[in-house]
């Protein structure tokens, strides 16, 4: 279990990662050493090679040369970076339905600005890309094509294998957002021909405030630095490097790559044992995204008629996400969710949860009473007359068979 300061179970990965062992005494020892990377005594150039090394520890990861990664704040900055590169007078953008705010925000700012347009492409009920949609955007010749490796809240993965081709094909360059693929399951930049990559190391067990920028160094993608005032990451990202994150993030990455085969399959058996028992004793339970192409970690439900933030509260114990997002101080349903044509009240009543490399089988087991006990507790709270019935499983397994189709 999660040592989270109290006996909680800890199903939240995909917010972030609890961090590794490894990253952890990486970044403790590295808060105790004095040096700026930048400097040219001892000290400095002692901090100028736990960063290479660093460097080098997530380029393995990633299947990329070392020296194609910028270091940044997180992805957010790195998506930024990215899409602001990409900007040119007139310039069209194309985004997903479901991309994060980072990206769907980044990328309107931009048009706005440079008097272009964003195309948005819808997804199907499963949360796969709709690429008839992406290759009609194509034909307009956006400057970038924005698509990301992993969906945040259902773990849907996109075919980015094809979405290069289709683009570069057209003549557009384009970046993924894989916050939440990078040390869940393998990834070859040598192979997928992306331009640009994001990544934040604590969707992977790295400290929070790191991550970086994959650019390939053959790419027609002229990085133009967000801010000036130095020549950190070869003028790219300027700004005192963040030493002890850093080798926070590259112990991770080592982590990661050493135990990754093992760690997929395993936590992939874990979500899968938690939704055969949540969704075997709830009926009307369905679960949300493509059932195979996901992430190995993460399970969005919908609770039939059950308010997501009435079943969190009902159980203190275990730490899960609502398929909300917290919008200006007012509770929306989850875009993602919407553009899957799920209903506003579906969306409301849907929790994501989300498991990695520190879950273990008695958290899944104790994850699945709570919410078996919570989903209970709720609706015999808001329904006091109704009760399960044999029939109903059966309804509530067809429901499910309709909902994956």
């Amino acid at each position: 279990m999660v040592q989270t300061g109290t006996a909680i179970v800890y199903l939240d990965y995909n917010a972030t990662a609890p961090i590794r062992p490894e990253a952890l005494a990486a970044t403790t020892t590295a808060l105790r050493t004095v040096g700026n990377a930048s400097s040219a005594h001892g000290p400095g150039q002692e901090a100028a090679y736990a960063v290479d090394r660093a460097r080098a520890q997530v380029a393995t990861l990633l299947g990329c040369a070392a020296n194609e990664l910028i270091f940044t704040s997180g992805a957010t900055e790195a998506n930024n970076l990215a899409i602001r590169s990409a900007a040119g007078p007139g310039c069209d953008l194309v985004v997903s339905a479901v991309e994060h705010p980072a990206v769907s925000e980044a990328a309107a700012e931009v048009a706005a600005h440079a008097g272009g347009t964003v195309h948005t492409i819808g997804v199907y009920r499963d949360g796969t890309l709709r690429l008839d949609e992406l290759e009609e955007a194509l034909s307009a010749r956006p400057a970038l094509v924005s698509i990301m490796a992993a969906n945040n809240e259902t773990g849907v993965l996109n075919d980015l294998d094809l979405v290069v081709k289709l683009s570069h094909e057209a003549g557009t360059l384009v970046h993924s957002d894989a916050t939440q693929l990078v040390g869940r399951l393998p990834i070859d930049l040598r192979k997928l021909q992306l331009d640009a990559l994001s990544l934040s190391g604590h969707k992977f067990g790295a400290p929070q405030g790191v991550g970086g920028l994959f650019v390939r160094r053959d790419t027609a993608l002229a990085i133009r630095p967000l801010a000036y005032g130095g020549g950190h990451e070869r003028g790219q990202r300027p700004g005192t490097l963040n030493v002890p994150g850093i080798v926070g993030l590259g112990a991770a990455a080592d982590a990661a790559a050493c135990h990754l085969d093992q760690e997929m399959v395993r936590v992939r058996l874990l979500r899968d044992r938690f939704e055969t028992a949540v969704m075997t004793a709830l009926p009307g339970t369905r679960r949300n995204g493509h059932p195979d192409l996901r992430l190995p970690g993460v399970s969005s439900l919908t609770f039939d008629g059950l308010p997501a933030d009435a079943v969190l509260a009902a159980m203190p114990a275990l730490a899960a996400s609502e398929g909300s997002a917290c919008s200006s101080g007012a509770l929306e349903p989850s875009r993602v969710l919407l553009a899957m044509g799920l209903t506003r009240d579906e969306a409301d009543c849907t929790i994501r949860f989300s498991l990695g490399y520190a879950t273990t089988t008695v958290d899944i087991d104790d994850a699945a009473h709570h919410v078996i006990d919570a989903a209970r507790r709720v609706r015999a709270a808001l329904y006091p007359n109704t009760t399960t019935t044999a029939s109903g499983l059966a309804g509530g397994q067809e429901g499910q068979r309709r909902h994956d189709a």
